[in-house]
């Protein structure tokens, strides 16, 4: 089913070259292609990631994690967990999502010194991550339907397009401007604009590595730019095609982790 879907994605990308250096015209055949680089490689995967938080005066958080990851399809539902091991006060937490793609997405967060499973709200998906400037909705991928797209500029390295958001009243700002990689299609900046059209929070690839065929981002930043407080993400020991089953992808494994896919 994959390969199908993987195939059905290029026929359309192809369908939407322009006449010059194959360069890509339609701005959702971009975004499509951005999307399926940036959260469906292969049919699976797990992640060590560490969060270093910090605030306007320069203080420092780390938050230390693991993510599983599995598809049902391509650019289609997935099932995400995130284990977090450090520090000791959110030890134990675990984010769960069940990303849909014709709805808005399932998310629950377990808080471990409560033994409470709290539902996060669609609302609630642009807030912030444990603490993060990363909301909930980037660690799941914002959906596409949400937007329109224009593509503002093609040069040699990036397609430069402009999304702007359907519903204006459900996000906190008025547009964003990503700029996706030509040879790997993943967007490697992204700047959020407010209603004044000035820049509000900004996305930085730093560093990416290809794993098992797949580009894969190793290391990025968030920055808020109203107080210049920053997060940035980093991960090791990236896999992929491991063989997750689907069961683990249940809200039994928040309070009982599968500890055998940690590692």
């Amino acid at each position: 089913m994959k390969y199908l879907s993987r195939l059905l994605i290029l026929v359309y990308s192809l369908s939407s070259f322009a006449s010059h250096a194959g360069d890509l015209t339609d701005a959702n055949a971009i975004i499509t292609q951005a999307n399926l680089a940036s959260y469906y490689s292969a049919d699976d995967g797990s992640a060590q990631a560490r969060m270093i938080i910090v605030d306007a005066q320069g203080n420092k958080q780390m938050r230390q994690f693991t993510i599983l990851r599995k598809d049902q399809t391509d650019l289609g539902n997935q099932d995400i967990l995130v284990f977090f091991s450090r520090p000791t006060d959110v030890q134990g937490t675990v984010f769960r999502v069940v990303k849909k793609v014709a709805s808005d997405d399932d998310r629950w967060l377990y808080l471990p010194a409560l033994d409470l499973v709290k539902r996060i709200s669609a609302g609630d998906k642009r807030t912030s991550f444990i603490g993060a400037h990363f909301f909930y909705e980037d660690v799941s991928g914002r959906n596409p339907a949400e937007d329109n797209f224009t593509l503002l500029k093609t040069d040699d390295t990036f397609y430069t397009i402009k999304a702007q958001p359907k519903d204006l009243n459900s996000v906190e700002f008025d547009h964003y401007i990503v700029s996706v990689d030509k040879s790997t299609f993943l967007p490697m900046q992204v700047d959020f604009y407010d209603r004044q059209g000035k820049k509000s929070r900004s996305l930085q690839v730093l560093k990416t590595a290809v794993i098992d065929g797949f580009t894969t981002v190793m290391h990025s930043k968030i920055t808020q730019h109203s107080d210049g407080s920053y997060t940035e993400m980093q991960f090791r020991n990236v896999k992929y095609n491991v063989g997750l089953p689907d069961d683990i992808f249940s809200e039994r494994s928040l309070r009982n982790p599968p500890k055998e896919w940690l590692d």
